[in-house]
């Protein structure tokens, strides 16, 4: 049966109207929209302890602590105000008259569209909450992306979202696939992201953060998910930025693990021609959602995302940082990349890739167009790919960018990145590294 979306009035007042649920709202950043939302549903006197918002920075540290890096649109912002402001909530509502409530706080620390419009409009949006009355707590936190051209939408946006975390943290918090898919819930297509959740506590105990982060990447509400070493999901810009990236790419269900002989040696190629330093270097396990190369990035239905995490469980065991993602085209790995504003790029692919890129045979009409689209997208910004070859089962050749077979049509693009040492072969490998397409 098709879930009924209900909007964002009813959401709250429904919310309102439960005699159980009682907390705080604490925002930063963008306005109260969201606790303006149940005040202006009615009866918000049964569910508002308290709201309040301290912009001034030197109120916020007073009340929730110094921020060292100095960032206070940030996980850490936000989880010293959940714990803050839940903390009140025990220790100053413990009398009986609160004995059958379940308490919830809410946060968020957002920067909207400045007046010049020269920021990147992001936030920091969370909850803490009981399901049961003197119950240990439950979290949901997430990262958002606004991405309205204007701050005043940017705001709505804001207090819709936040309304939806409410209401699906106490409805769907057994349904965690509808939990994540009701925050969009009366939003305009476009008018957000959201790139990260982690969610923890009793009721979440057999759920998977990682699970949880594809099926973003599945529903579109993110391009791609990050994990770190011990797989926990991190934004890409606080593991990325002005960082020198190798990535390996990967397919999730290739049955063997991927060749770190060959990884290695890019690595070492990639410090050694970029001037890079080892404690500036940053090396990441691209795991990718499709096991087949096509001209667009589409999801399937079939897609077994349980595998996939997987796998990506098993690349964070290696001890590397993973990312995973559906971008079978290198350029929307790049542009993805450049939103971390990374010092430089390597990306160590199979050169098998690269001749599906290069062979017109591959696409239909515009190619030329399509193929200029690709190497400006790829290559705008410090980025190089790093080929391995391979030994052509059939005749017993080693492939690399010598002899790959490229069309006519592409060969005097594909001479020129070569020329310049935009792609470059892995150098110095053993017959052991070379492996059978």
């Amino acid at each position: 049966m098709e879930r009924e979306i209900l909007d964002t009035r009813r959401k709250a007042l429904n919310i309102n109207l439960n005699p159980k649920i009682y907390g705080t709202f604490a925002e930063i950043g963008a306005g109260q929209e969201v606790a303006r939302n149940f005040f202006t549903a009615g009866a918000a006197s049964g569910t508002v302890a308290k709201t309040m918002s301290a912009y001034d920075m030197t109120f916020s540290d007073a009340i929730y602590g110094v921020e060292e890096s100095g960032r206070y649109v940030s996980q850490s912002r936000l989880q010293k105000m959940l714990n803050h402001e839940y903390g009140l909530l025990n220790e100053r509502l413990n009398t009986a008259k609160y004995d059958d409530r379940t308490f919830f706080a809410f946060a968020n620390t957002v920067t909207t569209l400045n007046y010049n419009k020269s920021n990147d409009p992001h936030g920091w949006i969370g909850l803490k909450f009981q399901l049961e009355p003197q119950g240990d707590p439950n979290e949901i936190i997430f990262h958002v992306r606004l991405l309205d051209t204007d701050a005043a939408l940017q705001q709505n946006v804001l207090g819709i979202i936040g309304v939806n975390l409410v209401y699906a943290a106490f409805k769907y918090n057994h349904d965690p696939k509808t939990m994540i898919e009701s925050l969009a819930d009366n939003l305009t297509v476009g008018s957000v992201e959201i790139d990260l959740i982690s969610v923890s506590g009793p009721s979440f105990r057999n759920i998977n953060n990682i699970l949880l982060n594809l099926y973003l990447i599945v529903k579109d509400f993110s391009d791609a998910a990050i994990f770190d070493a011990t797989g926990r999901p991190r934004l890409p810009k606080d593991l990325l930025y002005k960082k020198d990236i190798m990535i390996l790419r990967t397919k999730y269900a290739q049955k063997s693990k991927p060749n770190f002989s060959m990884l290695n040696k890019a690595v070492d190629q990639f410090v050694r021609t970029e001037n890079v330093q080892e404690e500036n270097l940053s090396v990441l396990i691209e795991v990718l959602m499709s096991n087949v190369l096509s001209a667009n990035d589409a999801v399937t239905d079939e897609m077994d995302l349980e595998a996939v995490a997987q796998r990506a469980e098993e690349m964070c065991s290696t001890g590397n940082k993973v990312i995973v993602s559906n971008f079978t085209r290198h350029n929307k790995l790049a542009k993805y990349l450049d939103r971390c504003r990374p010092k430089s790029v390597g990306i160590s692919t199979n050169i098998n890739n690269l001749k599906f890129v290069f062979n017109s045979t591959n696409f239909g009409e515009n190619y030329t167009s399509q193929l200029l689209s690709y190497v400006s997208d790829m290559f705008n910004k410090n980025v190089k790919l790093f080929a391995y070859p391979f030994l052509d089962n059939k005749t017993k050749e080693v492939i690399t960018t010598a002899n790959m077979p490229v069309t006519a049509d592409a060969r005097p693009l594909f001479d020129f990145l070569i020329i310049n040492g935009y792609i470059t072969d892995i150098e110095d490998y053993s017959e052991g590294d070379v492996k059978t397409v």
